[in-house]
């Protein structure tokens, strides 16, 4: 049940939170969706990574650290990765003891243009590149090629956490005016660069031919000779605009999309068609 006060029975400014606090929670943010569910989406796991900073800043008023993990249990979804950021301005709030009803606002705002710049980021930026690169090494039969991409990728988020937390919590409200004058911008930005490197990869690692041929005499028709000469890896970007078609027009979930390709990767081969 939410709270009705809007505001703490003690007003008096706690004490900034130490470095080893904010650690703390940065790594028990690790932990965010163990316990989502799709009522309060991460709000179990939001409470969890920032209950060590609720306990130092209300821990001499009991009934502030039951209000506050009441409001603190109410709905939040945002970028698992980027969650840092909304701590760190969330807990410099809850330090200077702010009204109740402005830190709710602040912790919606915060939360819902991060999604989207995590996405854009992670998702269609570090993963395809990283991926790309690794990739590589490990079809050449290199063990680093794995390896080398969980290092990138850990330390990449891990660095993130680290520095948004730090950052928002200096910053206080201040950081959402930043994140909101650019996001829009960034977004857009790190998307293009994440659809360049989905198109190259397409390109660079679509394998599927075709292996029709038609008799001719002496010189057979091949079929696959004949696409390279109107478009490169024709076959597999039709096969990637087709999924797409599937998934955004359709709405097909990647599971199905996946069954179908093994589907008709199966069939056609025994059929001699790939």
């Amino acid at each position: 049940m939410a709270s009705n006060a809007t505001q703490y029975n003690n007003l008096t400014p706690a004490k900034p939170l130490d470095k080893k606090t904010l650690n703390k929670m940065v790594w028990r943010s690790l932990n965010l969706q163990a316990s989502f569910n799709y009522e309060r989406m991460q709000a179990a796991g939001w409470l969890y990574c920032i209950l060590p900073g609720l306990m130092k800043i209300h821990g001499d008023n009991e009934e502030d650290l039951k209000t506050s993990m009441q409001h603190n249990l109410e709905f939040f979804n945002t970028h698992p990765f980027l969650v840092t950021f909304v701590m760190g301005i969330v807990l410099s709030l809850e330090q200077q003891k702010a009204d109740i009803n402005m830190i709710r606002s602040v912790r919606v705002a915060a939360m819902g243009p991060l999604g989207g710049i995590g996405d854009a980021i992670f998702w269609f930026t570090l993963v395809p590149i990283t991926a790309g690169i690794t990739a590589n090494m490990a079809i050449n039969g290199s063990l680093a090629g794995p390896i080398l991409f969980l290092l990138i990728f850990n330390a990449v988020q891990m660095l993130v956490r680290f520095g948004l937390m730090n950052w928002s919590y200096k910053l206080g409200s201040q950081a959402i005016e930043i994140l909101t004058a650019n996001a829009k911008e960034f977004t857009r930005a790190a998307s293009m660069l994440g659809v360049f490197v989905v198109g190259a990869l397409t390109s660079n690692y679509g394998g599927t031919t075709i292996a029709l041929t038609i008799e001719n005499g002496e010189s057979p028709i091949v079929i696959q000779s004949i696409l390279d000469g109107v478009l490169p890896k024709l076959i597999p970007l039709a096969i990637t605009l087709g999924l797409y078609v599937l998934i955004k027009k359709k709405g097909w979930s990647p599971v199905k999309c996946i069954a179908l390709l093994l589907v008709v990767g199966l069939v056609g081969a025994f059929i001699g068609l790939f």
